[in-house]
């Protein structure tokens, strides 16, 4: 494991928040032709060549690792990809994404709290307030507050997506399980040992007739968008994420996640939008909160011995 570098930690937990944010953007026109049941499997499974290629190039042992881990693999992988990626589109399907976008950012503090309760490590004022003021940004930037209107099953999606999220704090805490695996493994090893499990659950979803198989006409219009979703949002920046995670810890590292709905409003404006002003408040505050947790992160630096004390020590040794 390389040593603690919290800056490098941030640049790849921006470029995470960032790729997911383009997700919801990118991924908006593949949800009208694919199913999120198969949205997700198509997703992984393309992923899965270009995660399989990079674990076996840059990995140590990793097959070796994937055979003595795999039943931790396969539950943390199938919390991840498979139960956070379907619930929580699914649930954008019935809700409106200012509410999944809240409820995203509810993660940092489901975190918090379950380190907490499983663990018993109780919060610093400086993370526990960063989690709180990059929530109330988040709440800020989506528009729930005075909203009334919405479609019928809102709170069904919402329920939905907060149970999905659920799943990807899981898979985030998972990650110190296997502490012999690097990021990339992790990341890729999970993914590998869930997929066969997400294609087999779409296939026997389509076999009960729940959902439709996608045919060739569904997927030539969106292959782009799938292309990328898999290469950018999907292996580059969860290896990202992971190696985030491993750097700050769970805790800190998902305040990060705060930034995903931040991002997707700039590109947003980028695309010709104008935000209200409550949303450029709401960014204010989420920027103001990674800021706050870089800084809690940091490791505080050691004070070079004293030289008096130094030469007590050499003249006991002589």
């Amino acid at each position: 494991m390389t040593p603690a570098n919290p800056y490098a930690a941030t640049a790849a937990m921006l470029f995470a928040a960032i790729s997911w944010g383009s997700l919801f953007l990118v991924g908006k026109p593949v949800l009208g032709r694919l199913d999120p049941i198969w949205f997700t499997a198509v997703r992984y499974l393309l992923a899965g060549v270009g995660m399989a290629l990079l674990v076996a190039v840059f990995g140590q042992r990793p097959w070796a690792k994937l055979r003595a881990h795999w039943r931790l693999l396969t539950g943390f992988g199938v919390l991840g990809y498979g139960f956070f990626g379907i619930l929580v589109l699914e649930g954008l399907k019935l809700s409106l994404p200012s509410h999944g976008a809240v409820l995203m950012a509810t993660m940092p503090l489901t975190t918090l709290l379950l380190r907490w309760v499983l663990d018993g490590h109780r919060p610093g004022l400086g993370v526990a307030g960063a989690a709180v003021l990059a929530l109330s940004g988040v709440v800020m930037v989506s528009g729930v507050l005075g909203r009334s209107d919405g479609p019928p099953h809102l709170l069904l999606g919402d329920a939905l997506t907060l149970l999905g999220t659920i799943g990807w704090v899981s898979y985030t805490r998972g990650a110190a399980k296997v502490p012999d695996l690097s990021p990339l493994e992790y990341t890729g090893l999970t993914a590998l040992a869930a997929l066969p499990w997400q294609i087999g659950f779409a296939a026997a979803a389509t076999a009960a007739g729940w959902i439709a198989a996608p045919g060739w006409q569904d997927l030539a219009p969106v292959a782009p968008h799938l292309l990328y979703i898999a290469a950018v949002p999907t292996v580059a920046a969860v290896v990202a994420f992971n190696f985030g995670v491993r750097q700050l810890g769970a805790p800190r590292g998902t305040l990060f996640l705060n930034g995903v709905p931040v991002s997707a409003l700039l590109m947003s404006v980028a695309l010709g939008q104008h935000p209200a002003w409550q949303e450029w408040i709401g960014a204010a505050l989420v920027i103001a909160a990674l800021t706050l947790s870089t800084r809690a992160s940091a490791p505080a630096a050691r004070p070079a011995p004293a030289p008096v004390l130094r030469d007590r020590v050499c003249s006991a040794s002589a």
